[in-house]
């Protein structure tokens, strides 16, 4: 083996490591971009935000800040992770652009409506948190406080808190991504999926206990559509193993 033979043979694997930098600071650096140009409105931002919460206070309450810094870091920390948020299609097309070279071509035609699917379904879910759990879970938290008790939520836990809910809901929604990527792999089966089905609604309901107040209205709001996502997870699987079998028998 010559020597020039030797020198080149870690040329592919560092072209890759190139590649997979260059990719990562692309997204870091949309993310850098979408957060210089949100940060002028921070405030606003976190005014949005919290809005399911402040019209909700009786009169005379407010949110509290209970740390010097707590103005100014926690727009901060809202804005990033929005920025973020807003940038996942593009670290997630990133992704895709770096691992699609290594597929099979009938693995592009399922991974590219997957991803897309998977990325509004996040987005479905975080909404879904937004315009109908909050006010519901607001409304209870601030119903049921002792007498004589004024309300006044810091804003650094609010936003903790609601950040949480936020990618509890969004990752609860990928149910039928989950499901159909278990199918694909042959992990299991739809029809396997279906038989457990009294089990993932008991799952469901347990996940939405966990997450949301103590009342049958609330646990409701989770666990319905995460079993409706499950049935629809477990349908479109069967188109897949439909499609899988067609090219299997086909000459």
């Amino acid at each position: 083996m010559s020597e020039t033979e030797t020198t080149d043979q870690p040329l592919p694997l560092v072209a890759h490591l190139t590649e997979l930098r260059d990719r990562l600071l692309r997204a870091l650096l949309s993310v850098l971009v979408i957060f210089i140009c949100l940060f002028p409105f921070a405030n606003e931002i976190y005014a949005f935000v919290s809005e399911p919460l402040r019209e909700l206070l009786p009169p005379g309450a407010s949110m509290i800040a209970t740390e010097v810094a707590s103005p100014f870091l926690t727009p901060f920390k809202l804005t990033l992770v929005a920025a973020i948020f807003i940038a996942i299609p593009h670290i997630l097309y990133q992704v895709w652009s770096f691992v699609a070279p290594g597929m099979y071509r009938h693995e592009k035609r399922f991974a590219v409506p997957l991803l897309v699917s998977s990325i509004a379904l996040f987005y479905l879910g975080a909404s879904f948190a937004y315009f109908v759990v909050f006010p519901l879970i607001f409304a209870f938290f601030t119903s049921v406080g002792p007498e004589g008790i004024t309300i006044m939520t810091d804003i650094n836990s609010y936003l903790n808190f609601v950040l949480k809910l936020f990618f509890a809901f969004g990752i609860a929604f990928e149910i039928p991504i989950a499901a159909i990527l278990m199918i694909w792999a042959g992990i299991t089966t739809a029809d396997d999926l279906a038989k457990k089905r009294p089990y993932i609604i008991v799952g469901c309901f347990i996940f939405g206990m966990l997450l949301t107040p103590p009342d049958i209205i609330s646990q409701s709001l989770l666990a319905v559509p995460m079993w409706i996502l499950f049935e629809f997870g477990v349908f479109l699987g069967r188109f897949l193993e439909k499609d899988d079998d067609e090219e299997v028998n086909s000459p």
